[in-house]
């Protein structure tokens, strides 16, 4: 079967298990998730979608989301929506006849929906995050593209090596980021509910290199001050100064007037104000990222690396994008992004050694075999929902390597040696190609290898003597085809087919 076969297969195997097209009301993906908007949640077989051979998990969230790992959800999700818009193509009718819906029932279905969210806790801080997120999810795969051929023009240029074609490179890795308050603007007025272009046009401000013949608070302004920071402020002014237009300028001239007030008053608040005080802030955030590091690195390290898997659980890992993209913008690299993928190490090194502990419990042995080379790659999910948090101590003494291997790379930042990466999204191995620091690259890639081995050797020797009660070596080391009957078993072949966030 070949790869587009498969992926197709896959799409076909979720669609009617999810309820349908007619139970569809959205469809997207992050990086390793598909994520769907559903009408009736109760139509979902959710133990029939863990068996399908592609699927590492599901999570229910604001959405619905089945973890499919980095690529395939990429490849899946085109199939998936054309299978439902070909099935809505072939019944039009059959979604208003499967679901005849009176104005009680509608009612009914709104307070079950509220009475759902309310008990899951879906503060607006977390609503806020999870925006955030889907502004900047999508710049990820642009980040990495170009942050990997800029590490690899910088060996060129350190080993003498083709002098005629490193400007070349230089100028593809460093364009997106030229522009990338652009793309932040564009992504922020979509998701905010405005006219996208217009999120672009005001951010473009930013990095317009008119704006140093601006003076804003006594200084001159430079371009690019505030960063993404300034254009994500200045693409939610443009929106709700949008919205306010199209509810009052008449419908005759709405196409004239609306555009040109959004553009001109957010474009003259962000010169005269965004631009500077997002530059404090993101000033500020390089600052006080590197003051922790150098003044309390093995400490921070150690919070840092420790608390990330609960952090990505309780989704507040989200929090981090910006101020990943903001010192990737100042510095050229994020201090913080090697540091928290030690908690990967720890997931790998915990899992090894419920492989060794386990040793009769061919279920979850089969599990751990099929997801650690995804583990290795800095896939987090696989091993996550399918091993360590469906038992429970194990989870925890994977936060204990990662703390560990976090701690490891911390203090070496506090000695001088900085560790940090061109791009967000990669942890584990994946990572490597996106290393930089201020050392040279070989202690930069040392460093960060000893974090990893200190991660997967505390994860495997913490869980190993403290990660199972005597009850539970008893209950789960016996043959059996399953046992933890919510962890899904990853693809019997899935190695990472592109780099991916833990």
């Amino acid at each position: 079967m070949s790869t587009e076969d498969k992926n197709r297969a896959t799409a076909a195997a979720i669609l009617p298990l999810v309820g349908g097209a007619a139970n569809i009301t959205s469809i997207a993906h992050c990086m390793t998730r598909l994520r769907l908007g559903l009408r009736d949640r109760s139509l979902v077989q959710d133990e029939a979608l863990k068996a399908v051979p592609a699927v590492m998990g599901v999570v229910e969230d604001d959405t619905y989301q089945i973890v499919l790992g980095p690529g395939t959800v990429a490849r899946v999700t085109p199939e998936f929506e054309a299978l439902v818009a070909e099935e809505r193509e072939n019944s039009p009718e059959a979604e208003a006849e499967a679901h005849p819906v009176s104005a009680d029932e509608l009612a009914s279905q709104g307070a079950a929906m509220k009475a759902a969210r309310k008990a899951k806790n879906q503060t607006p801080f977390k609503l806020f995050l999870r925006r955030i997120a889907n502004i900047f999810v999508p710049l990820i795969p642009a980040l990495i593209g170009c942050g990997i051929i800029a590490g690899l023009n910088g060996l060129l240029i350190n080993l003498g090596w083709l002098p005629s074609v490193t400007p070349a490179l230089a100028a593809i890795a460093s364009g997106f980021m030229a522009l990338i308050a652009v793309f932040v603007g564009f992504n922020t007025a979509k998701e905010f509910g405005g006219t996208p272009i217009l999120g672009g046009a005001v951010a473009a401000i930013i990095v317009f290199p008119g704006v140093a013949n601006v003076e804003a608070f006594g200084q001159q302004l430079s371009p690019g001050q505030g960063g993404v920071l300034g254009a994500l402020g200045a693409a939610v002014l443009a929106t709700y100064i949008e919205k306010w237009c199209r509810k009052w300028v008449p419908e005759a001239v709405d196409v004239l007037v609306t555009p040109t007030v959004t553009v001109l008053l957010s474009g003259l608040v962000t010169i005269f104000g965004l631009m500077f005080l997002a530059g404090e802030i993101s000033t500020g955030i390089g600052t006080a990222a590197n003051w922790l590091l150098e003044n309390t690195g093995g400490f921070a390290g150690l919070v840092l690396g420790g608390l990330f898997l609960p952090l990505v659980m309780l989704g507040l890992h989200q929090a981090l994008i910006p101020i990943h993209t903001t010192l990737i913008e100042q510095q050229g690299y994020t201090v913080l992004l090697p540091i928290l993928a030690m908690a990967g190490a720890g997931q790998v090194g915990c899992a090894i050694a419920v492989f060794k502990r386990l040793k009769h419990n061919t279920s979850i042995r089969t599990t751990i075999k099929s997801a650690l080379p995804a583990g290795f790659l800095g896939v987090g999910e696989p091993l996550i929902y399918g091993v360590s948090l469906p038992l429970g101590r194990p989870f925890i003494t994977a936060c204990i390597g990662g703390a560990a291997g976090g701690a490891f790379v911390g203090t070496f930042s506090m000695l001088g040696d900085k560790v940090g990466s061109t791009a967000i999204g990669p942890s584990g191995w994946a990572l490597f190609p996106l290393l930089d620091g201020n050392k040279g690259l070989g202690l930069t890639i040392a460093i960060y290898a000893g974090g990893l081995l200190v991660g997967y050797l505390v994860g495997f020797f913490a869980t190993y003597f403290f990660g199972f009660s005597k009850q539970m070596l008893v209950d789960l080391n016996v043959p059996q085809e399953s046992v933890v009957a919510s962890a899904p078993a990853a693809p019997a072949a899935k190695p990472a087919t592109e780099p991916a966030r833990l």
